[in-house]
């Protein structure tokens, strides 16, 4: 089911191949981290769904607003995903969570679940490097925001941060 929801993405965004490229990179590492954090399989896929739509709201938000902020985003994001996700008859728990998740992935106060976890540090190792953080950036991010071992393990890797100790996979 989550190949048919990549595509009906791809198509969504009509030739827009920067935010194409940007879900499935957000997809691949939220997939990578859920994975490695052993998330449960009803979990996982709600991750990996709600990463595959993360940013369903981003060409409205350009429209409409002229950009993409997270607040602008987060306030758009529920009624197209109700309408896109309609087709693909989810559990409800697992629709409600992602709708949740995707409404709240710029929001990195009171985090409730891993699933919410690894979509914010996903979103973020794409993001810094599509938008080029400065390693000041990267470090205090990591220090207020990341709190997986496999996802601060990463953004280590990536961006050149030194890893302490404990953080070796």
């Amino acid at each position: 089911m989550k190949e048919k929801i990549i595509a009906k993405m791809i198509d969504f965004y009509r030739g827009n191949r920067s935010d194409i490229r940007h879900f499935m990179k957000v997809y691949a590492y939220a997939r990578t981290i859920g994975c490695l954090e052993k998330l449960d399989e009803t979990r996982q896929n709600t991750l990996e769904i709600a990463a595959i739509v993360h940013d369903i709201a981003c060409p409205l938000c350009r429209e409409k607003y002229g950009n993409t902020n997270g607040n602008h985003q987060e306030a758009e994001s529920e009624a197209l995903l109700r309408i896109f996700l309609s087709e693909f008859s989810l559990p409800r728990n697992v629709e409600e969570r992602v709708i949740y998740l995707v409404t709240h992935h710029h929001t990195y106060t009171d985090v409730d679940g891993m699933d919410y976890q690894i979509l914010l540090e996903a979103d973020y190792l794409v993001n810094a490097d599509e938008s080029q953080y400065t390693d000041e950036a990267i470090r205090m991010f990591k220090e207020r925001v990341f709190k997986t071992k496999s996802g601060i393990h990463m953004l280590e890797s990536i961006y050149g941060q030194p890893a302490p100790v404990e953080t070796v996979l």
